[in-house]
């Protein structure tokens, strides 16, 4: 994953690559272009902070096609499409299939602005999630079978006792295994663990 805030533009019309260029590079931001979608997905690592802004009609892979090879790899990278007016209803597509939105040609320069760093703040929420995601996986892993056993009890509620009655336990050796549950989840409560568990079985 990469942190660096970086603006990509994947567009085939090169007078458009050098216009949104200096636009963004108005406002101080790392902008990288390509002319196609394939030379994109070669050069880019696709969980990165910023946002790209995609064309929808190019020779070869067209921007919708990349979008969903980009939604195939659980890119972090929100897409802006940019479109021509014939091309509405393609992006109408692109965004009920997740781009995060879509400008017409000619763009107006202000409110192109605005949306990508709406996009950016998004993409920096989703690298923090997916970064929490991968730490929590990570430490479910570490859990032993009956600790996770364990673990689904007592986010379900149950106190210590029940737990020891249902699994055919003694009620310490529960305890030890909730302290090993709280412990390698790095839970300091048990509404936290309720909260790991929920986001772990979210991303399942």
């Amino acid at each position: 994953m990469n942190t660096e805030v970086r603006v990509f533009i994947v567009d085939d019309d090169g007078s458009v690559r050098h216009s949104l260029r200096w636009l963004l590079e108005s406002v101080k931001l790392q902008v990288e272009t390509f002319s196609s979608a394939e030379e994109f997905l070669q050069n880019v690592d696709t969980d990165h902070a910023g946002c790209l802004i995609l064309d929808v009609r190019m020779p070869g892979m067209d921007g919708l096609e990349l979008q969903q090879a980009l939604m195939a790899r659980t890119s972090t990278l929100p897409i802006i499409i940019l479109t021509g007016h014939g091309d509405v209803p393609m992006a109408v597509r692109a965004m009920s299939e997740g781009a995060f939105d879509f400008v017409q040609k000619p763009f107006n320069g202000p409110q192109l602005l605005e949306r990508v760093k709406a996009a950016i703040t998004r993409s920096q929420q989703l690298l923090q999630e997916k970064t929490t995601c991968a730490r929590l996986q990570s430490c479910y892993e570490t859990l032993t079978p009956r600790e996770r056993q364990v673990m689904d009890m007592i986010v379900s509620g149950k106190a210590n006792k029940v737990i020891a009655a249902e699994m055919g336990i003694g009620q310490r050796t529960v305890e030890v295994h909730r302290h090993h549950v709280m412990e390698k989840m790095r839970a300091h409560s048990v509404a936290e663990l309720i909260h790991f568990y929920l986001q772990l079985k979210e991303k399942t």
